[in-house]
């Protein structure tokens, strides 16, 4: 299966990452950005921020990163196709 490249900006402009990201991990605002304990990896300091401006997530810790999709994937275990059929 395919979605153009319209479909997935739309998808993502749709879901917003705070929101998204907020699902699964406890957020404090820093700043501009929001902050929390990776999900991916076993920390006591947080060092995952999530920026409402860029709409992106990054690990400073373990190195994961991307967008609302990608969280999705890899929070969930999907697929690409499957995480934008979730979003």
């Amino acid at each position: 299966m395919f979605y153009s490249d319209e479909i997935v900006r739309d998808v993502i402009a749709a879901n917003d990452i705070v929101d998204v990201v907020s699902r699964y991990v406890t957020l404090k605002k820093s700043g501009r950005n929001y902050m929390g304990l990776c999900p991916f990896h076993h920390e006591k300091t947080p060092s995952f921020h999530v920026s409402p401006d860029k709409q992106l997530y990054h690990c400073f810790g373990c190195g994961e990163g991307g967008s609302a999709v990608n969280f999705i994937m890899k929070a969930e275990s999907l697929d690409f196709i499957e995480a934008l059929k979730l979003l």
